[in-house]
């Protein structure tokens, strides 16, 4: 069998930035079939299935080892600095202790591996398949995670300090104590690896605080159907809005959307400095209020309604909510954008800065 034995240990000595160290290459005729390219090496592997690589403490920097078969792999504490290993198959490997920093792990499969106190510093795991990954401890501080898959994964008392998340998969991981700040600074810790990010940075920059104070002092969600005639005075509510220094957010219920619409409205009334909701002729809006108006007492509802219509059955139930202001009946458009300030705006603001006293 080629190269089923761990004997023959050999040892030399290596350098990180400028530190000599010795490490040991567990097995090396293991280490001379990767030495030697990844076809060849992906060939051995097809044709010994029953070996598992023992590649631990070996120097494999800067090494090119796209699409290598490293599954099952014993690559502990071994050095990966700058490695390319680009669409490589590290499912269940052991990587515990490895130095990844600096590798590209794009589209990367590194399913149930154990990368625990890994360094990862700086690698792209952009698309990278992370499934039940144990990263427990490991350090992931200015990694690109872009579409990485983490779900299921361990990723209890990782450092994240500088990561770029976007549309990451968490389904299921375990994301306790999470390290966001780095390590000249006193620690704090978050459990959740979507907001670690922007919570560092509302920590540290006066300028993202101030966007987030002008977004709930100023944004205005207007609610109602998006038919031709009922769009027309949407748009006037929305610029005359904007004409007294507000953000209206104006929420399309008739096209489809990919999330669900509760979910969407609810985000967006979060942000609002109050709700302006016309519920004339409703069709998706009664769903939406019973999704905002019981969970944000913070958050004024300002109801209009064409006075040739009546309230839909079910909105009187929303009285009992103090937030909830009594809607303003309305002739024609024009009398409603005459009277906004006295009858819309101005009893909004009048309850919303009542519920910041409170």
């Amino acid at each position: 069998m080629d190269g089923g034995g761990n004997e023959g240990l050999s040892f030399r000595l290596g350098a990180i930035n400028g530190v000599p160290f010795r490490l040991t290459v567990a097995n090396p005729e293991h280490l001379a079939k990767v030495k030697q390219g990844v076809n060849l090496f992906n060939q051995w592997r097809r044709n010994n299935p029953e070996i598992r690589p023992d590649l631990s403490e070996t120097d494999l920097r800067n090494s090119d080892l796209r699409w290598a078969d490293l599954h099952k792999t014993d690559l502990s504490c071994a050095a990966l600095t700058k490695a390319n290993l680009t669409a490589a198959d590290l499912t269940s490997a052991e990587l515990s202790s490895v130095d990844l920093s600096g590798a590209d792990l794009t589209q990367a499969n590194l399913a149930a591996a154990n990368l625990s106190e890994a360094d990862l510093s700086g690698a792209d795991l952009t698309q990278a398949n992370l499934a039940a990954a144990n990263l427990s401890e490991a350090d992931l501080s200015r990694t690109i995670l872009i579409e990485t898959n983490l779900e299921e994964a361990n990723l209890t008392s990782c450092w994240v300090y500088g990561i770029s998340a976007w549309s990451v998969h968490l389904k299921g991981a375990t994301q306790s104590n999470l390290v966001i700040t780095p390590e000249d600074e006193p620690v704090i810790q978050v459990d959740n690896l979507e907001v670690a990010q922007f919570i560092y940075l509302l920590l540290n920059n006066a300028k993202i605080r101030d966007v987030i104070d002008t977004i709930t002092s100023k944004v205005v969600l207007i609610l109602g159907r998006f038919t031709p005639e009922r769009k027309s005075v949407l748009d006037a509510i929305r610029e005359e809005l904007r004409m007294r220094n507000y953000l209206p957010v104006l929420f399309d219920f008739e096209k489809p959307s990919s999330r669900n619409f509760t979910e969407t409205v609810s985000t967006l009334a979060h942000m609002a400095r109050f709700v302006i909701a016309d519920l004339t002729d409703p069709k998706s809006i009664p769903q939406e209020l019973t999704g905002i108006i019981p969970n944000l007492p913070s958050v004024p509802v300002k109801p209009l309604l064409l006075a040739s219509e009546k309230e839909y059955g079910m909105f009187n139930d929303f009285r009992a909510y103090p937030w909830v202001l009594e809607p303003y009946c309305y002739a024609t458009e024009q009398i409603l954008l005459a009277e906004l300030d006295q009858m819309v705006i101005a009893p909004a603001e009048a309850k919303a800065k009542e519920l910041i006293r409170k």
